[in-house]
């Protein structure tokens, strides 16, 4: 197979905006993807509030989602071109592009996933062949239909000579076990910035704590870690994966008034910052042992709090972020869904069956062609 310059598209749980990057791939050799250039499209505040309220039922809520999926169609037309742009790449010279879509509903268990999205919309406004809808085959087979990174993770920073873990922090967090030999395997290890962007918003406005600086300046809360800590979730095997649905503004507020009613909001925060650090570092410590080197990616790697706690939770292991390796954080799981666009036309399987649980490899996401 020659190089080709693949776009991915990727709107996370934090719901801050759209990533997009243009990528060139090699079919081989040690540099699997070259970036060519990046875009990043903030969510507009109405947008942003509408597709929290989505998170669980409400009035009109098909029109609403249909609403909102013309509305993300068009951002992730706009990050896409903006993206091609940025790389001095014209979007009629692409593959295609990946474009995950919105996760506003995730029920593997019941056997559905719900990403918002209007995939024809975009090949419409961009002139670019769109992959979309990964998720919906892995749980067809029986998969939780995430995480579906680390079969990329694997080919991107696997090493024959490091035990490795991969870790991205977006609003959930999930790990990728990339031991020298033997299998791929990754998880939702839980909340990553989620619940802290939502406690964040609610007391000091903006969508989330820059640098975690509001958290530096409190103190965790042990009852109420001790009590966070105990969630059913967290005991539970791999598989699993999570989302909204399970870790939200209520979850945190019956924790709250049952064992920490009057506590400051910095401490709050510094506790969420704690259980993400804590949840991420116990599944490292007991499912990748031997790992030595940790890299994170996502936004929770640029909080200097969320940081220094996983270091010293993790040490002696070396924390460090994707970008020590060449990757910005930003831009990873943005990359994971233009691989996954190139491996969805390759007709090749994009999910890990020992990852996501599903009962075998699966080509992934259906195509809409320029």
């Amino acid at each position: 197979m020659s190089r080709a310059r693949y776009a991915g598209v990727m709107s996370g749980t934090s719901l801050d905006g759209i990533d997009a990057v243009v990528a060139d791939f090699d079919p081989g050799g040690p540099a699997l993807c070259q970036t060519l250039g990046a875009a990043h499209v903030p969510f507009p505040s109405g947008l942003r509030e509408t597709l929290a309220a989505l998170q669980s039922s409400g009035h009109d809520e098909l029109a609403r989602s249909a609403d909102a999926s013309v509305a993300l169609a068009d951002l992730y037309a706009e990050a896409i071109l903006a993206a091609c742009a940025n790389a001095g790449v014209d979007a009629t010279a692409l593959a295609a592009a990946g474009v995950h879509g919105q996760t506003v509903r995730h029920r593997p268990d019941l056997g559905w996933t719900i990403q918002l999205n209007d995939p024809s919309r975009v090949a419409e406004r961009t002139g670019v062949t769109i992959v979309a809808a990964f998720r919906q085959r892995d749980v067809a087979a029986g998969g939780e239909g995430a995480p579906l990174v680390p079969a990329f993770h694997a080919a991107l920073f696997g090493d024959a000579r490091v035990h490795r873990v991969v870790v991205n922090v977006g609003g959930i967090a999930n790990l990728t076990d990339l031991p020298p030999s033997g299998a791929v395997r990754g998880f939702d290890t839980g909340p990553g910035n989620v619940l802290s962007d939502l406690w964040h918003a609610q007391h000091r406005g903006g969508s989330f704590d820059a640098d975690g600086a509001w958290a530096a300046c409190g103190r965790p809360v042990a009852p109420l870690l001790a009590a966070m800590l105990d969630d059913p979730y967290f005991a539970l095997p791999s598989p699993k994966s999570t989302g909204r649905d399970r870790f939200h503004s209520s979850w945190l507020d019956e924790h709250l008034a049952r064992t920490a009613p009057g506590a400051a909001p910095p401490d709050v925060q510094a506790t969420l910052v704690a259980l993400t650090a804590r949840t991420i570092a116990d599944a490292v410590r007991g499912q990748s042992p031997g790992a030595s080197e940790v890299l994170v990616c996502g936004g929770g790697a640029r909080n200097a709090a969320l940081m220094g706690e996983l270091a010293r939770e993790l040490a002696p292991r070396r924390v460090v972020p994707t970008s020590e390796r060449g990757v910005a954080v930003d831009h990873v799981e943005a990359l994971a869904f233009a691989w996954l666009a190139r491996e969805t036309l390759a007709g090749r399987p994009g999910n890990v069956p020992a990852v996501t649980g599903a009962a075998g490899p699966r080509v992934l996401g259906a195509i809409f062609h320029r």
